[in-house]
């Protein structure tokens, strides 16, 4: 019987378990994650108001309930956790599917500066990651910029512009949907570097920017105008198309009366982050005394190769509150290989290569595989093609023979896994939380609450 561990519970890994069990009749998978709650982006990364988006839960759990699958919660894997040798000893095989955990750098003067934050900090914030921190992102802050023009960008820009009334039926935890109620933010400019046709967001997710109430979306279309492929957009592929349409409307589009206005800019890259009074590196901001109060851009033009050159031109726009969404990294994992050029670690066709060599019964899925690139479906052909050459070296995995049920070596070595019942607890403990507070389910927002709900399936 093949023993496998699957490291994260998100896509890539529920995807790598579910083609264990459907492919070999006879294998066990562990999923271990380090929270106490499964799913990954799918539960904390997608945006509370993307119900669709998010049902896609109930695919995942049928994976996660499959007999010959177990959930193993709350168990940190690598630096302070069960390191990789030690889940070897255990496991026939072991799966990362970890993802890439932290965002890319501006590596712009200010960037650091209270008030500036990666969108995914924020995003964490309002999808209630027991990591975030709430350090009142929006309070007293008027006028936001997001920089990037992805997803992620138009998810933080979105949920800034909308209304209580919108947020209230989500499982947005109770504190974020009262800041954010309580927001006097009604200007947010959101800021790419490149063109209108080089964006990266999808055209469902731009209009829905458009379907706001009390919200206007403005562009610029002098700004669109640089962009030869904008002026004639039949070359384009027929997503980049489509943006480019809902672009001309908006920029075409009479002005009107709105609370709130969303600025969609293009051709702006960002030099630096300002402080109060006009600079980042004053000693008052070196203190912590300064915060954010305008981003510097220089005006950038089509380099003729797909990418943009500087024109020394510059534009300051005010904001308290920044978002940077400029794209998301791996890290290295304590005890494996890692690739600092492309922040994934090495393989071949998803086996581990250490020192070029394919390390035995180590394997990789999803974005630390492959970098952080295509959609929540793109993790499924991934996983197969690592599953596919894990199972061609079952033959050689099986010969080691394993000390007995990892669930009990786990707990002789001090970890106490949150096992599916625990799970269940805490959506029980979700939904009671949303009806105290006369909603439907709101999440618990911290590792207290989530742990102590947890619990409560053994007591």
């Amino acid at each position: 019987m093949l023993r496998v561990a699957v490291v994260g519970s998100g896509p890539s890994g529920c995807y790598t378990a579910q083609s264990l069990v459907q492919l070999d009749p006879s294998v066990r998978v562990d999923v271990l994650d380090r929270l106490p709650c499964p799913y990954g982006l799918v539960r904390y990364g997608v945006a509370p108001d993307h119900e669709k988006i998010k049902s896609l839960q109930s695919n995942l759990r049928t994976v996660l309930e499959h007999e010959r699958v177990r959930f193993l919660g709350g168990v940190r894997v690598g630096e302070d956790g069960v390191p990789a040798a030690r889940l070897r000893e255990l496991y026939h095989a072991v799966v990362y599917c970890v993802g890439a955990a932290t965002d890319r750098h501006l590596g712009v003067p200010g960037e650091d500066l209270p008030g500036s934050w990666s969108a995914t900090e924020f995003l964490g914030w309002y999808s209630a990651h027991p990591d975030a921190v709430d350090d009142g992102f929006v309070r007293d802050a008027r006028s936001a910029v997001v920089i990037g023009v992805g997803n992620v960008a138009v998810d933080v820009a979105r949920m800034l512009a909308r209304g209580a009334a919108e947020l209230s039926p989500t499982d947005m935890p109770q504190a974020a949907l009262s800041a954010l109620a309580a927001s006097r933010v009604t200007e947010v400019h959101m800021v790419g570097r490149r063109g209108p046709s080089q964006a990266r967001f999808t055209t469902k997710e731009l209009r829905e920017l458009g379907a706001l109430p009390d919200t206007e979306v403005t562009v610029d279309p002098q700004e669109l105008a640089l962009d030869p492929a904008y002026l004639d957009p039949s070359a384009l592929p027929a997503a980049a198309r489509r943006n480019v349409e809902v672009l001309r409307g908006w920029a075409t589009a009479p002005g009107r009366s709105a609370a709130r206005r969303i600025r969609m800019r293009f051709f702006l890259r960002p030099v630096e982050i300002l402080a109060g009074g006009g600079t980042s590196r004053s000693s008052e901001a070196e203190r912590g005394g300064g915060r954010v109060a305008a981003v510097r851009f220089e005006r950038t033009v089509p380099d003729g190769r797909g990418g943009v050159t500087g024109t020394g031109r510059y534009e300051d726009i005010a904001a308290q509150l920044v978002l940077r969404s400029v794209g998301y990294r791996g890290v290295p994992l304590e005890g494996l290989p890692f690739d600092p050029a492309t922040c994934t670690v090495p393989h071949l066709g998803g086996r581990v290569l250490r020192e070029g060599a394919v390390a035995p019964g180590e394997y990789v899925a999803g974005w630390i595989k492959r970098g952080p690139t295509g959609v929540i479906g793109t993790n499924r052909p991934c996983a197969k093609e690592t599953v596919t050459s894990l199972l061609e070296d079952a033959a050689a995995l099986l010969r080691r023979e394993l000390p007995g049920d990892p669930m009990a070596a786990l707990r002789a070595d001090g970890i106490e896994p949150v096992e599916w019942t625990g799970w269940c607890a805490i959506e029980r403990a979700e939904a009671e939380l949303g009806t105290t507070l006369g909603r439907s389910v709101v999440k618990l927002p911290d590792w207290e609450s989530l742990l102590a709900a947890a619990r409560r399936s053994t007591s």
